[in-house]
């Protein structure tokens, strides 16, 4: 399975957003610019991400976004689960299968859907943002440029 790109910005936004130090709300421009991401796919997301009150947005100067809550609140399958649509990872029913109806491969595959969702949600968006990654969006809203050599967890994954 893989998460589509959708849910990989909507992500990237909400822990981007995490970094608690930061005063003035954080543009789409920015994080657009940060992740080197496009800004139109990105106005989608954070549209949704919104929808959901997820985060908080503000137009016009001096405008921006904001996590809504508590990154500890953010359960990861919740999120996950709502960005991907909740769809189902195969469709019997379009095209038509001949087997369905006397297929148990989709009720294999929904209950293994719902196991990972589940997993998930034993994780918050604090997980996520905890450790080297804390540090990599720190530097992200600092400098702009994540040096993974000065992270030895990420620098030592890639070799």
């Amino acid at each position: 399975m893989q998460l589509t790109h959708f849910t990989d910005l909507g992500l990237r936004v909400l822990m981007y957003l995490s970094h608690k130090d930061r005063q003035e709300p954080v543009t789409i421009s920015e994080i657009a610019s940060k992740f080197s991401i496009s800004r139109n796919h990105l106005v989608k997301v954070v549209h949704f991400l919104a929808q959901k009150n997820w985060i908080i947005t503000t137009r016009g100067k001096g405008g921006g976004m904001t996590l809504a809550r508590d990154i500890k609140t953010y359960r990861l399958g919740s999120i996950i689960r709502e960005l991907e649509g909740g769809d189902a990872l195969i469709d019997c029913a379009t095209p038509p299968c001949v087997l369905r109806g006397n297929c148990q491969l989709k009720s294999v595959l929904d209950r293994a859907m719902s196991v990972f969702y589940n997993a998930l949600d034993e994780y918050t968006l604090q997980d996520a943002v905890g450790g080297n990654t804390q540090e990599a969006i720190i530097m992200l809203h600092r400098s702009g440029i994540v040096d993974q050599s000065k992270l030895p967890y990420l620098s030592h994954a890639q070799s």
